[in-house]
């Protein structure tokens, strides 16, 4: 599996960003991907045992 951590559908996001859609062993998949904003819940995925995993964090507002 991937070293980086890996989240379940219907768990909190712990940051907002890009999570690609990964497979049950951690590879990849043919899934788009999605835009998920802290503190809400993951979106079910395509098929049973897939998790998401964060590829581009959001950038904060106060960068400007």
């Amino acid at each position: 599996m991937s070293n980086k951590s890996s989240h379940r559908p219907g768990n909190l996001a712990p940051h907002s960003g890009i999570y690609r859609i990964i497979g049950p062993r951690g590879g990849a998949t043919n899934e788009s991907e999605r835009t998920v904003v802290r503190g809400e819940p993951f979106p079910p995925t395509p098929r049973p045992g897939q998790r998401y995993v964060l590829v581009r964090p959001a950038r904060q507002r106060s960068d400007r």
